[in-house]
Order: structure tokens, then C-alpha cells, then sequence
């Protein structure tokens, strides 16, 4: 359910999953702006994960309050079973089915809209197969039903290499250079869009992600939850880029007016990187903790340079500064969490 709206700057803490949802979905300015902009009816394909929801949420909010009567169609296996009619409640059309069935693929709804949601990165050690199933022979199944669509399709930092600290780390133009199977199976992602781009003409934006947050789960969440378990928080991974899911959701829509052949590709995340043993000292600190650190900050780190993303989208509405003591409390409060570990920490790229 949506909550009536409030303002940010005078929302001093979430207290529910329905607040936390309401902020989440809310539709900026820009976003009524851009989104009053595209014609046509957008389907989300693998609605079902952490972002998901909220962005079908966005989607249909800001359609509205910008005077659309587009179609916001969520299309997932959905394995949290409530969430379907959760969805339906607030306006979204739901469609349950399998998208690596071809025949399901293919009796979906005609959309002028795509954005391509479906990904797998967990579980990859031990079942490769399914991983590369999921982030390589899908696309070409969603490319090749909806060439004639524009397509937002979310990809990963993970394509990069790491990167020196105190570097800005690699901007759009930089070589990639996956590390481990999830991270290579997504690159072949990448390139299944770039091929359909090229061969049939199909206007695609690339979103290379790292890391959303939001008070359920994220890199603040992980280390939240190991300093209030007393636990050892591991440093060696230095420096990390992490931004508001409702701000990267606002991305996606909104790139859709840029996709084009060849596709447009952006980092999306914050404009700066942030050292792992500061953000755990300011959670720890709002959370009365004294931390534990282990390992020691190694020299290269999984960074992006948003600079691009920050000149055509805008800082996001929720700064650092607000989403480390929203998590904290949020934590400390016993509230529910997803239970889905980013692993921020791993460099040899095993999941």
C-alpha cells in the first residue's frame, strides 16, 4: 500500500515498509517531466526482485500524476506470493509466468517501453548453466520479441575490473574486464543488446549498477547488521559506490527516452566513492557500537565514475548523509530485512 506523501526534507525517519515503499515510489519532477515525455505502455520484465516492485510502483505513479493513461504491466515468477495482488493494489497489472519459456516470452503484450529487470548472480557457484541461461540467452529472447521497443535493460559495475582507490574509477569509454562467471555472463548480457542493437536496429540503454540501498538491503544494510551482531566488518574491499534504489529506478525510466542504436550505456551510482571503514564507523556511531574491523583496505576496489549520470539525471534526492541514519535505526529496530547479502566484499568475483 502507498502512503500519502511527505516531504523528504522534513522526514526524519521511515517507520514502516509502507513509508519506506512510499519514498521509494515517489516520482520527482523530473521524473513527471521525462515520463510525460515517452508514449506508450512500459513492461518490466523480472518485476520480482529487490528493485522490482518499486520501480513498477514509480512507474505507475508518476504516469499518473503526469496525466498518462499508460499501461504499467510487472511480469515475473514471482516467488514472494503476495506480492502479485501488493502490486495490483497500487495500479500495476501483474503477469505471473517464466520468461525463459520461449512460448510464455512470446504471448506476453506488445509494449513501446522494455525495462529488462532479469538477472541472476547468486547461486552462480555450482550452477553456472542456469546463471548463464538467465544473463546471456534470455536477452537475446527479450531483443529479438522486442526489437522494435525501447529497452532499458539493468547490467552491473561488475563488468569492470577493479580499480585503483583513489581513482574515480572506469567511466562508460573504459575497457571492461569481468572478474568470475556472474560478472562474464553479464558482459554477454551487454553484448547480446549491442548485437540485436546492430542488427535489427534496437534502441537499448545499458545501466551498470553498483550498489543500490535502501533500509532492507544494500551495502549499508550488511554492514549494519554485522556491527550490531558484534560481528567482524571485513575492510578489505576499500572503497565502494552506492546509491539510493529510488534514485536508480528514476534513472532506469527515465533512460528510456535515450535509448538508441547503438545503445546508450551509463553508470549508474553515486559520484563518489566511499571508504568502507568510514561508512562503518558512521552506522556504527549512530547504532552506539564500537566496530570491529578486519583485513586491511587493499589498493584496487569495484568502482564506477558516474560522472555522466550526474550531469544528465541530477544528484539523488536522498543524500548519505540521510540513508546511513535511516539504516541504522531501521536495523536497530529489529524491521524486516530482505536477507540478500550484496557480498560487496568479494574480489575474485565468486557468488
Amino acid at each position: 500500500m502507498i502512503l500519502p506523501q511527505k516531504n523528504i526534507s522534513s522526514l526524519a525517519e521511515i517507520n514502516s515498509e509502507d513509508e519506506l515503499e512510499e519514498v521509494l515510489s515517489r516520482p520527482t519532477p523530473q521524473d513527471l517531466q521525462d515520463l510525460s515525455r515517452l508514449a506508450g505502455d512500459i513492461l518490466i520484465l523480472g518485476a520480482g526482485g529487490k528493485m522490482g516492485p518499486s520501480l513498477a510502483r514509480l512507474a505507475t505513479r508518476a504516469s499518473r500524476e503526469a496525466g498518462s493513461a499508460r499501461r504499467v504491466i510487472a511480469v515475473a515468477r514471482f516467488s514472494n506470493k503476495s506480492l502479485p495482488q501488493e502490486l495490483r493494489n497500487d495500479g500495476v497489472e501483474v503477469i505471473e509466468t517464466n520468461l525463459l519459456d520461449p512460448q510464455s516470452l512470446r504471448e506476453l503484450p506488445e509494449a513501446e517501453n522494455v525495462v529488462y529487470m532479469a538477472g541472476r548472480k547468486f547461486g552462480t557457484v555450482g550452477d553456472e548453466a542456469l546463471t548463464w541461461a538467465t544473463n546471456a540467452y534470455l536477452p537475446g529472447l527479450v531483443a529479438d520479441r522486442y526489437r522494435h521497443s525501447r529497452i532499458a535493460a539493468w547490467s552491473t559495475g561488475n563488468v569492470y575490473p577493479l580499480s585503483p582507490t583513489q581513482s574515480a574509477g572506469p567511466n562508460e569509454e573504459s575497457p571492461v574486464g569481468p572478474i568470475g562467471e556472474y560478472a562474464q555472463s553479464s558482459l554477454a548480457r551487454e553484448r547480446i543488446f549491442q548485437y540485436f542493437s546492430a542488427t535489427a536496429g534496437a534502441k537499448v540503454s545499458l545501466l551498470r549498477l553498483n550498489y543500490a540501498v535502501e533500509l532492507r538491503y544494500g551495502v549499508l544494510v550488511d554492514l549494519a547488521t554485522k556491527i550490531l551482531a558484534r560481528e567482524p566488518v571485513d575492510i578489505s574491499m576499500g572503497a565502494v559506490n552506492i546509491i539510493w534504489q529510488g534514485y536508480a529506478n528514476s534513472v532506469c525510466l527515465r533512460s528510456l527516452l535515450h535509448s538508441c542504436a547503438p545503445p546508450f550505456v551509463l553508470n549508474v551510482t553515486s559520484p563518489v566513492s566511499y571508504s568502507v571503514r568510514w561508512l562503518a564507523e558512521q552506522l556504527a556511531k549512530e547504532l552506539g557500537i564500537n566496530p570491529v574491523f578486519t583485513g586491511q583496505p587493499r589498493d584496487s576496489a569495484l568502482l564506477s565514475d558516474a560522472s555522466r549520470c550526474l550531469k544528465m539525471f541530477g544528484p539523488s534526492p536522498i543524500p548519505i548523509e540521510q540513508m546511513i541514519p535511516w539504516v541504522a535505526r531501521w536495523v536497530r529496530s529489529g524491521s524486516t530485512l530482505l536477507n540478500k547479502p550484496t557480498h560487496f566484499e568479494v574480489r575474485e568475483g565468486k557468488f
